[in-house]
C-alpha cells in the first residue's frame, strides 16, 4: 500500500525548538499512558512523512531510572488544527557510553 509521502530527513534540525518540543510531548504522553517516569535528554535523529499533516519519527534519549535508553516516538501533527498525537513509543535499546557522556 502506497503512502501519501515517503519518509525523509526532517526539514527542521534535531536541535530545533519545534522538534525538542515534540520529543518532550512524546515522553510526557508516554509517561502518562504507561505511568512511567522517563526524563527526556536529547533528540538524536528526526525524520518526517507528509500525511494529513506531518508524521514525525523521532529517535531520542531518555533516562529510565539511572540508565540512559534510546526510544523511537511517532508523533502525528496537524498545525492548522493545533493537533498532535503520540501514535507509537518504543524502546530501541540502551544508549552507548559515548552517547550519554
Amino acid at each position: 500500500m502506497a503512502t501519501l509521502g515517503g519518509i525523509s530527513q526532517a526539514e527542521a534540525s534535531a536541535n530545533s525548538l519545534e522538534i525538542q518540543n515534540l520529543a518532550r510531548f512524546a515522553v510526557d504522553e508516554h509517561n502518562k499512558k504507561e505511568n512511567a517516569m522517563l526524563q527526556f535528554k536529547k533528540v538524536t535523529e528526526v525524520k518526517q512523512q507528509v500525511v494529513s499533516g506531518t508524521m514525525y519519527y523521532i529517535t531520542l534519549e531518555a533516562m529510565d531510572g539511572d540508565k540512559m535508553k534510546v526510544y523511537e516516538a511517532k508523533v502525528w501533527e496537524k498545525l492548522w488544527l493545533n493537533f498532535k498525537e503520540l501514535l507509537d513509543f518504543k524502546l530501541i535499546g540502551d544508549a552507548t557510553a559515548s552517547d550519554s557522556a
